[in-house]
């Protein structure tokens, strides 16, 4: 194995650069927590518009170069900038990545194309560092592992660059005309790359599964999901490519924040806390602030959340109103227009029982985790989740389905041991949901001591990015042994 090994992690987007959900996060968080005497970690991203002038500003250029992108030549300008212990390096084009948005462009194939060639491209411009492993995440860098092995396999160096790949969430896979192939990415003429990255029924290309066949490892943010997407319930139409490839798959379940996400020291809080005790004054502020009864012995269940039908709102809706009559309900986020109206009219209908926050604000979400009493998180499918372990670290008990990184990081309460984390459900079913939120609100009500204890058991859990950093470690040596 290598003495010290020189990791490039690519993605789209990473906090506090740009951000619009989990991977945001992720690339925020994992390169500094891998990184060790024995191994770099460097992150690339691109130069978008977004990313506040605070950090342009300190942004050093280093130098432009040329890629190669189907019939074009285009411009691509490399920056870099030290923040936290880690080099960031920014790929810069005004015509791709200088927009109001980040993603939801007609040409966003053609985006993701030049970012993922520009990543392969910059490595040789890359100061004191050329890269022995490129980890690359989701669609928008899965082009990288198949460029680097059919245009860059005979250039000095990069023949010896083991791939990664993470998969975040594949209900995002990339998938573009076919055309894409010989006007874009100009591999038409290479019979591995066509066979790879174009479906069976020969309608679209892939970038998503161009990246599972050519990495040297993929890997998705929890084990179950590991597990999951080889069915067809989850596999999302490459089920049969995951099981082909299900020797060089693995999951690796998500930390979060714990410095950022720390009730002791949260300044968005009404009152700092370290055990469940200290919650009561969060929770009469919350109640105030969003227009509940202030009523200390009402459960208050909340959601943090997008309002997408993944995220598990058919269920909710279907059962809100009799929830209701056990607890009281509060819903953050935006999303979904017939969502969105759905909780206003049922604010309309019971004030002071039920409070829509259609809007997204991080002050308010971190003082929804302390002053709540139960998470709601009935999801379909999710590849990991942040939300379960914040409400944890901030001793708001989840009740969520057991699916993927829920089933991986909440323990199922068992009433006769007092342990466990939460509460689950299996099927994706309303009254389950209903069933379980009801046992919950029971717990809360009937047995205070035994529900401080559960939500002090969920406080002590360490979901700090610790563990997963040692995995991702023995990952990456594991390529060279």
């Amino acid at each position: 194995m290598k003495e010290k090994l020189r990791v490039l992690f690519a993605a789209f987007e990473a906090a506090p650069f740009m951000k619009t959900g989990g991977l945001g996060d992720v690339a925020a968080s994992l390169p500094g927590a891998v990184q060790c005497p024995t191994i770099e970690m460097r992150v690339v991203l691109p130069k978008l518009r977004q990313i506040p002038a605070e950090y342009q500003k300190k942004m050093k250029f280093l130098c432009s170069f040329y890629v190669p992108l189907g019939w074009r030549s285009q411009y691509c300008g490399l920056f870099e900038l030290r923040r936290g212990g880690v080099t960031w390096y920014f790929l810069d084009n005004e015509y791709y990545f200088g927009r109001d948005g980040a993603y939801g462009y007609f040409d966003d194939g053609e985006r993701m194309a030049f970012f993922a060639k520009a990543i392969c491209e910059c490595c040789r411009y890359l100061p004191d560092f050329f890269p022995n492993i490129l980890h690359c995440n989701d669609w928008h860098t899965a082009l990288a592992p198949v460029f680097l092995r059919e245009q860059y396999r005979y250039a000095p160096g990069y023949s010896d660059i083991r791939t990664v790949f993470t998969i975040h969430n594949l209900k995002f896979q990339g998938q573009y005309n076919p055309h894409v192939l010989s006007d874009i990415l100009g591999l038409d003429g290479v019979a591995a790359a066509r066979n790879q990255l174009l479906r069976d029924d020969g309608k679209c290309v892939n970038y998503l599964a161009g990246a599972v066949s050519y990495s040297d490892r993929v890997t998705t943010v929890s084990p179950t999901y590991a597990r999951e997407i080889c069915t067809p319930y989850f596999g999302e139409g490459l089920q049969d490519l995951f099981l082909r490839r299900h020797d060089i798959l693995s999951g690796i379940l998500n930390g979060i924040d714990t410095v950022s996400y720390d009730p002791a020291k949260d300044k968005a809080l009404v009152q700092n806390y370290t055990d469940p005790d200290g919650k009561a004054a969060n929770k009469k502020a919350l109640q105030e602030e969003l227009g509940l009864t202030v009523d200390s012995e009402a459960p208050l269940c909340v959601c943090v959340s997008r309002l997408t039908e993944q995220k598990g709102f058919d269920l909710l809706n279907a059962v809100a109103e009799e929830m209701l009559s056990c607890a009281q309900i509060a819903v953050l986020g935006t999303g979904d227009r017939a969502y969105e109206d759905y909780y206003r009219a049922l604010e309309a209908r019971h004030p002071g029982r039920f409070s829509a926050q259609i809007r997204f604000s991080e002050p308010l979400s971190r003082r929804m985790y302390a002053g709540a009493d139960i998470f709601l998180m009935p999801s379909r499918f999710e590849p990991c989740g942040l939300s379960q372990m914040i409400s944890m670290r901030y001793g708001t008990v989840p009740v969520v389905r057991q699916t993927g990184g829920l089933a991986d990081s909440v323990e199922p309460y068992n009433r006769y041991t007092g342990e466990g984390t939460g509460f689950g459900f299996l099927n994706f079913n309303a009254h389950e949901l209903l069933f379980t939120t009801q046992e919950a609100c029971r717990l809360y009500t009937e047995s205070p001591v035994a529900w401080g204890n559960l939500a002090a058991q969920g406080m002590a859990k360490d979901f700090s990015w610790r563990a997963s950093a040692l995995e991702y470690r023995k990952l990456y040596r594991g390529l060279f042994t």
